[in-house]
């Protein structure tokens, strides 16, 4: 009954820790683009070296994090760390505003922030198991999108009253909840050899012996995983800012509320995709789900260039809620599925991590250029064309993952070591 009361507490804090981290794990994100055009009149290009700037400072620690994460059994405290530096190096912002002290600080934010998807999906799995770990990952994510929702919603009402640096406090005042929320998780009830892919069934046999770490590169289906979210983050990861900009360039005033429009209103539609991949991800195929995620970009990319009206922006941007909600939910899960029972699951999802924050990093760099260049209706075309190439590669390379039917009949799924050998 004790263990039965434990997991349900742990249940609600991270249903806690998923609502409050959203807004901090992702740091400033599309905000900074909309605050350095509009209050430091930084142009296109500037905007979006500085961004790659920072995010090539975190991709150092994406790696390393999962590592940490496998290997450390302080999961809340590696998290609660992670959640103040964030925090710190956010609210510096506004008071060295110079391109030097803003790469330097959103690099910060960005090698600290690399440690939740990993060791929040770690703790679920060491509470919950393979089993349920789907269905798992599917709630995480509708309470994170919930609360990034949200965070918007008062990101723009509060922006329209007092300007956009409030977005920095609203960032603080999610952090401590979301420390309170992580350290809330009884430390008992987290399984930490479960928590970084062993198979509970196996655990005595297996737990002390987790498999090398060249799994990561002699597993196919993972190295072809990781260029296909390269693909998706090298497409995504500037659409919005670009639109962000679109908006500001309109109407200064209300550049920081339309962006928090389209934040809210793509949140919103991710709730329902994310319930959807813990409900039916298992039954209609892992694979399916990610190809999906893939094939909404270039029809994104293709919309936003048919008209300038802040209206049908914030509309195009529900598209954005439909990927990037199946993305986010169903990524966890193929890692997952892919790392069964090599006990390096974590140190995948820093590997894959990595590759997409390659893909993201690029993403802003190429798109400033080529808004400079050809616009952002070139921009955007460009950013579509990057995902049906992955989406391309991911219908004839990688193979669907789940272990469903195995799962059903009580049997352990084969290691990666062995889906590699096929």
């Amino acid at each position: 009954m004790s263990d039965t009361h434990d997991k349900a507490r742990a249940g609600r804090a991270l249903d806690a820790a998923n609502f409050f981290l959203a807004d901090v794990r992702d740091g400033l994100g599309p905000y900074l683009a909309v605050y350095l055009l509009t209050e430091q009149h930084w142009d296109e290009a500037r905007i979006g070296l500085v961004m790659s700037v920072a995010t090539i400072a975190g991709i150092v620690a994406q790696t390393p994090a999962g590592a940490l994460v496998d290997a450390t059994r302080a999961k809340r405290t590696v998290m609660a760390v992670a959640a103040i530096l964030v925090t710190l190096a956010s609210l510096s912002l506004p008071l060295f505003p110079s391109f030097l002290p803003v790469a330097i600080s959103q690099g910060v934010a960005q090698a600290a922030g690399v440690i939740f998807p990993p060791a929040i999906a770690a703790v679920s799995l060491g509470i919950f198991g393979h089993r349920a770990f789907t269905k798992r990952i599917g709630r995480n994510e509708t309470f994170n999108h919930a609360g990034n929702a949200v965070a918007a919603g008062l990101a723009g009402l509060s922006a329209y009253w007092f300007g956009p640096t409030v977005v920095f406090y609203l960032l603080g005042g999610m952090a401590v909840a979301s420390l309170i929320s992580i350290l809330a998780i009884p430390e008992r009830t987290i399984d930490h050899d479960l928590a970084r892919g062993m198979d509970g069934a196996n655990e005595a046999e297996q737990h002390d012996r987790p498999s090398g770490l060249k799994v990561l590169l002699t597993c196919r289906p993972l190295l072809v995983f990781a260029i296909c979210a390269l693909l998706f983050h090298l497409s995504n990861a500037a659409m919005l800012p670009l639109v962000g900009q679109k908006l500001a360039l309109q109407d200064k005033n209300l550049g920081t509320s339309l962006m928090s429009a389209c934040i809210v209103a793509a949140q919103l539609v991710m709730v329902p995709f994310a319930m959807l991949v813990g409900a039916k991800a298992d039954t209609w195929g892992h694979k399916r789900f990610f190809l999906a995620a893939l094939l909404i970009l270039p029809v994104r990319g293709a919309l936003y260039t048919l008209s300038d009206n802040p209206f049908w922006l914030v509309g195009v941007q529900l598209l954005d809620g439909v990927g990037a909600g199946i993305f986010g939910a169903i990524f966890p899960v193929i890692v997952a599925d892919l790392m069964r029972n090599t006990g390096r699951f974590n140190v995948a999802q820093g590997a894959v991590i990595t590759a997409q924050s390659i893909g993201a990093a690029l993403s802003t760099t190429l798109a400033g250029f080529v808004v400079v260049g050809g616009g952002y209706s070139a921009a955007f075309i460009s950013l579509g064309v990057v995902a049906a190439i992955g989406a391309v590669i991911c219908l004839l390379a990688l193979p669907e993952t789940r272990h469903g039917g195995q799962r059903r009949r009580g049997e352990t799924a084969p290691p990666a070591s062995a889906i590699a050998a096929e």
